[in-house]
């Protein structure tokens, strides 16, 4: 091969990455923020990664040597590399590069996903992948193409083929008050959950505005910019729906 091509193999489009502690995952985690999604969920916080020609290319080299300038810190701080997005399974190949060289790094490897492009997601790419943070939109066929643009099948799917492979899971769930807070769709929702053994939690994460800006500087408009984030007794409920069903909720 030349050097263009296997540059391109291992090349990617990214938007950023930065150091997060407790919601990317365990410990401190350095989260590669990869351009590019399918979706368009109406309470997304970062519209500034949906199209990957905004991003710019990088090697897998590149991102490698990035993350090794922090390796001790988050090996110390109990933490490991994240992939999130955008929607990190719209460039497989480049994700799967990654997360295979911080296994070889013995690095702990986490893959941020809504699941909606879960069928990309090879067997070996799973196996180099310690945890999935799976993102379910809603547990309501409607509700959820309303409010992403996309399907939800492939996302329970997904769910369930990560169960059969026993990799753990955390279930995130983004509370919307008028959209995600019906209680027979979360109940709906956590029995679903609870019926996979390799489910470890999850994370009811109340909605909020602070991408707003971000659509002012686009230029597009934030669907959401009037509802309000829920109350702590409406998520206090939601996460004691999910505790109902044996599901450790946070």
């Amino acid at each position: 091969m030349t050097e263009a091509v296997l540059k391109a193999l291992t090349a990617g489009r990214i938007h950023s990455w930065d150091l997060s502690t407790g919601v990317d995952g365990p410990g401190t985690r350095f989260v590669l923020f990869v351009s590019g999604c399918p979706l368009r969920c109406l309470y997304c916080a970062n519209p500034d990664t949906w199209h990957m020609r905004d991003g710019r290319e990088v090697t897998v080299d590149e991102v490698m040597a990035e993350i090794e300038k922090y390796r001790g810190f988050v090996t110390v701080a109990g933490g490991g590399v994240t992939l999130t997005g955008g929607e990190a399974l719209l460039q497989p190949t480049f994700t799967a590069a990654v997360l295979r060289r911080c296994k070889e790094a013995g690095l702990h490897t986490a893959l941020d996903t809504s699941g909606f492009l879960g069928i990309r997601a090879t067997d070996e790419l799973l196996a180099d992948t310690d945890l999935v943070l799976l993102d379910i939109k809603s547990f309501e066929v409607n509700t959820y193409r309303k409010l992403t643009g996309g399907e939800l099948t492939p996302t329970l799917n997904f769910a369930t083929r990560l169960d059969r492979l026993g990799i753990p899971m955390w279930i995130r769930y983004v509370l919307v008050p008028g959209w995600t807070d019906d209680p027979e769709a979360v109940d709906g929702l956590a029995r679903f959950a609870a019926g996979l053994g390799s489910v470890d939690r999850v994370d009811v994460l109340p909605f909020h505005k602070l991408g707003a800006h971000k659509y002012d500087a686009l230029g597009i408009p934030f669907p959401l910019r009037d509802t309000p984030a829920p109350d702590p007794e409406l998520t206090e409920r939601v996460r004691e729906q999910f505790r109902e069903q044996g599901l450790r909720a946070l």
